[in-house]
């Protein structure tokens, strides 16, 4: 899944690391059919399966896997959802969820678009578990969805799902990479090795559930197959000329309901402007995540934060080496800001809510008291729920 050319000069990832040549060269090349003889077409070099019976297909985790990894990045599951009832009523529960969020006068806002441009309902799974249980369990009964989730990440994944309505008119969003590291800025991801740059899009796996129809005039997600294979990607994506290159190369499938798509989330992706006159695009973003992604012990770091505080604090008017503080903070602190409640802690200004080692840096900058670093970090603690 990596650029060999760059893996084998060092260890570490920088910004002469972007070479759109480079990545041209990887994008540049046609999806060989060959190695996805399971598949029943290639339409823009994106295989397409027939999900109806895949399961039991000799070799099938093993295609999607090569698919994701080493092939395009993407595949298209037709019929993924094959019994129109279950998606309508999941649709319903979905519909109902976006009208009590109205009614309460609460706006959702997602990482690319602003509160009321679109409809977001954050941590869907859950609520839709406890809206219909019984449209949930006829819903997550679904062998696609195993299938594929099994062949990436192996047994003990978690699933969660935001559902997004795309209204006309709603405008594209910049093309991107996803969790892990493409929620974080330029600056942070290359301060993590080469080898994490490579593990990260092993850890998750997105998919997309058509809810509606959706022609291309409706903005169905852009892709760019084969984009997960650059390394330097997260350090990339941002950069002018490979929003350009993408404008230019992007390719968008049309989904019927109950079409799945999956993609590897290193894939440079992002969601089409929805140029119809009455189409309300509705896909289930599905977020697949490893079984891995979680320490050993459970530490109440609130705690831990709270009692070595007030040294950090003193030892900073005493003149202490700013590094060894930063230590202290990263050996302490939660420097992650996920997983976090979506809803009271969305990421609306910008790609990820603020950790609580932002919150302790920030505190020792501006020389809060500790009890003022207290209440803030209750507040967290509440936001994230």
């Amino acid at each position: 899944m990596s650029s060999p050319s760059v893996s084998a000069r060092r260890a570490w990832l920088c910004a002469r690391d972007c070479d759109l040549d480079a990545f041209r060269a990887l994008v540049e090349r046609p999806t060989d059919p060959a190695a996805h003889p399971l598949a029943s077409s290639i339409e823009q070099n994106v295989p397409v399966y027939e999900a109806a019976g895949l399961r039991e297909r000799p070799g099938a985790a093993d295609e999607l896997v090569h698919a994701l990894a080493d092939g395009p990045g993407i595949v298209v599951l037709r019929g993924a959802f094959p019994d129109p009832d279950v998606v309508d009523r999941a649709t319903a529960v979905f519909d109902a969820l976006i009208a009590a969020q109205r009614a309460s006068g609460t706006a959702a806002g997602d990482h690319f678009a602003a509160p009321g441009a679109n409809d977001r309902v954050w941590n869907a799974l859950e609520k839709a578990a406890l809206h219909d249980p019984e449209a949930f369990a006829d819903y997550y009964a679904n062998d696609a969805l195993a299938l594929v989730s099994t062949a990436w990440l192996g047994p003990g994944y978690q699933v969660t799902s935001q559902v997004n309505v795309v209204n006309p008119g709603g405008a594209a969003q910049t093309p991107h990479r996803d969790y892990h590291l493409g929620f974080l800025s330029d600056e942070v991801a290359a301060a993590y090795p080469a080898h994490v740059h490579r593990l990260s899009p092993a850890l998750t796996l997105q998919g997309a559930v058509a809810h509606r129809d959706m022609p291309v005039e409706s903005g169905p997600t852009m892709y760019l197959p084969h984009s997960q294979k650059f390394e330097a990607g997260y350090l990339a994506w941002r950069r002018p000329e490979f929003r350009e290159y993408f404008a230019e190369r992007h390719v968008q499938l049309p989904l019927a309901k109950g079409d799945a798509v999956f993609f590897n989330p290193a894939l440079f992706h992002g969601a089409g402007t929805n140029r119809s006159a009455d189409v309300r695009r509705m896909a289930n973003l599905l977020q697949v995540s490893s079984a891995f992604g979680r320490a050993m012990e459970r530490v109440d770091r609130e705690a831990v934060v709270n009692a070595v505080y007030p040294v950090l604090l003193r030892r900073r008017a005493q003149g202490a080496d700013a590094r060894a503080l930063e230590n202290v903070v990263a050996a302490s602190a939660e420097g992650y800001p996920f997983p976090t409640d979506l809803d009271t802690d969305p990421p609306v200004d910008g790609l990820a809510p603020a950790s609580q080692a932002d919150l302790v840096r920030r505190a020792l900058r501006e020389e809060w008291a500790p009890d003022a670093l207290r209440e803030a970090l209750r507040g967290g603690v509440r936001r994230r729920g």
